[in-house]
């Protein structure tokens, strides 16, 4: 007999989760811990397991997302035609969404089941009965009403897409998002001379470039008594990153990075960027197995342009993934073009959603396109042929 139980916190979560999802770090109660003690304010965690008898057999994680217009659109400056989309986006999804996934990371890091223990088609018939049992709880107890139902993101050839039936039986639309930006490491690369012999010539000299003009930047790693000092600081330059995107469908609160340095130690890095001892810019990388996965950054926009600031980023990223033996370093969507210079392949990937009144989901499809817009970038070639 397959059944499910819902849980509220980390607190709550059986003895058995960290042992079934020890190969993702996104999954493992550390983390989910770290990120409850610091989530944006509109974001409310559950997690479903999911049994067969008393063996803990698949997990999920869910998140209730509270969108509100002004953390969502934050250009003021719009055309009518682009203001009139805004107010029919804001009138579709505001409210409370279910997301089976984590909206603060690029990936599916929500989803996971021992398929030598129960089958795919079991697994999500079962979690959609925790869904449904989930919306009324939240209805009951907190007199709020699930408008959408959001499952993130998932690569085209994820294993666990094998069998779609689930969500089509469920009503969810495949959509199309911005791919996966992801760099494999080579295995002759042991330092980062041995990656910039690689590249041809015009990218060798951006790179010599991007360097040059990072001047008296120095960069060090932050230990976690620096991170709780300069919180303030990281959040303000994280906030100049993020109030720039066209699309935001949450705020990190101030302790965030801290939360995270307290409950993942090694495996979650602050690297800053200080000129004159200012604190001008930063990174955070998160180790998950062999897989580099770059997090959160942020910088004074007055040295962005002028020290090329991002770009050093994604070279010192790389460096640290090289250095330290990663297969791959994952940079995640947006800002697809400068990441392809810097190596990184495109991985396509979808999503599953649906609206909960069944005319609103009739047109949801293309509403999210203008959440998450196409965008039309070149791929680049940095290495030799």
């Amino acid at each position: 007999m397959k059944t499910f139980r819902i849980y509220k916190s980390y607190e709550e979560l059986p003895e058995a989760w960290d042992d079934l999802v020890g190969h993702d770090i996104f999954l493992q109660a550390n983390y989910l811990e770290a990120l409850e003690n610091a989530t944006p304010n509109n974001i409310q965690l559950f997690y479903i397991g999911v049994f067969k008898k008393d063996m803990l057999v698949g997990i999920a994680i869910i998140q209730r997302v509270q969108f509100y217009l002004k953390d969502m659109f934050r250009k003021n400056t719009m055309s009518y035609i682009k203001e009139l989309f805004r107010e029919i986006v804001s009138r579709v999804l505001k409210g409370n969404v279910l997301v089976i996934g984590n909206l603060m990371h690029t990936g599916q890091h929500a989803l996971y089941y021992n398929d030598s223990q129960i089958v795919q088609a079991d697994f999500f018939n079962t979690l959609f009965q925790g869904l449904d049992e989930l919306i009324q709880t939240i209805k009951k107890k907190h007199d709020k009403k699930i408008r959408a139902i959001i499952a993130k993101d998932f690569f085209t050839d994820d294993i666990i897409l094998e069998d779609k039936s689930t969500f089509r039986n469920h009503k969810l639309h495949e959509v199309i998002v911005q791919p996966n930006m992801i760099l494999p490491l080579r295995d002759h690369w042991h330092t980062n001379k041995d990656y910039i012999n690689t590249l041809n010539k015009k990218y060798r000299d951006r790179y010599k470039r991007a360097k040059k003009k990072f001047g008296a930047i120095t960069s060090k790693e932050l230990d976690i008594d620096s991170i709780h000092e300069k919180s303030k600081t990281l959040h303000e330059l994280y906030l100049n990153v993020s109030n720039n995107a066209k699309f935001n469908t949450f705020i990190l609160p101030e302790n965030h990075f801290y939360s995270l340095k307290l409950k993942l130690n090694d495996n979650f890095k602050v690297f800053g960027y200080f000129l004159n001892k200012d604190l001008i810019g930063f990174y955070t990388l998160i180790i998950n197995g062999k897989q580099l996965e770059t997090y959160f950054l942020g910088y004074d926009e007055e040295h962005q342009y002028p020290n090329q600031l991002y770009l050093n980023m994604l070279y010192d990223m790389l460096e640290f993934g090289i250095i330290n033996r990663f297969s791959n370093v994952v940079y995640a969507r947006t800002a697809m073009a400068i990441k392809s210079s810097v190596g990184a392949k495109a991985k396509p990937m979808v999503l599953y959603m649906k609206h909960t009144n069944v005319l609103m989901n009739s047109i949801l499809r293309p509403i999210f396109f203008l959440m998450n817009p196409k965008q039309d970038w070149e791929e680049r070639h940095p290495f030799k042929t």
